[in-house]
């Protein structure tokens, strides 16, 4: 029984076979009007791990939604997407950004929003996605995409989280007015031009 059990032993303490790590995980920082409708659009995208509403562009001190209402702090609205790599690009996110989830002409204003916090930006955090999203937007300009010119800023800065009541406010008041006319069309939108990306 006893050099039965030797192999046994062994059998525990071997080491697992080495296995292929997971894809690293990626971030995208994009502006485009009230962050509530921006959140989501991309909260219901297939391969974005997590979306944070928060504020971009200005500094941490007056990060807060009291100040950067007030139109002088340099912060934009902004969402900060947590995305798989392996399942979404950075590139099809920017698709969806300049197809369903905002106006890039509108300078300065989403809608019924007006205001610098409100404009369109996108705030790379790598200089792939610098390169990549100043090319992009110089692809749509020349295709002549949008009847006007896109506004679009690239822009740097960092991101600090919004307050907790914004987080996930139009996935938890769906039926909010403000929601039903302006974020829900956003979401039937991207349903009906990327089915295959879309999670309910």
């Amino acid at each position: 029984m006893k050099r039965l059990m030797i192999p046994l032993l062994l059998l525990t303490v071997a080491p697992a076979p080495a296995t292929a790590q997971p894809p690293k995980a990626e971030t995208a920082v994009l502006a485009g009007g009230c962050f509530w409708g921006m959140e989501w659009v991309f909260e219901h995208v297939k391969g974005v791990t997590n979306v944070v509403s928060g504020y971009a562009g200005g500094a941490a001190a007056d990060a807060t939604y009291d100040k950067v209402s007030s139109e002088s702090t340099g912060h934009a609205e902004a969402v900060k997407i947590t995305y798989d790599p392996s399942q979404i690009s950075y590139g099809k996110l920017l698709e969806i950004y300049f197809t369903v989830a905002h106006n890039p002409t509108e300078v300065n204003r989403q809608g019924p929003d007006v205001g610098t916090s409100y404009r369109s930006a996108i705030f790379p955090q790598t200089p792939d996605q610098q390169k990549f999203a100043n090319a992009y937007i110089a692809r749509l300009n020349a295709a002549h995409v949008w009847s006007k010119p896109i506004v679009t800023r690239i822009e740097h800065g960092g991101f600090y989280p919004a307050e907790g009541y914004h987080q996930h406010f139009a996935a938890e008041h769906p039926y909010f007015p403000y929601i039903l006319v302006n974020d829900r069309p956003k979401i039937s939108a991207l349903k009906r031009k990327f089915p295959a990306l879309y999670k309910a």
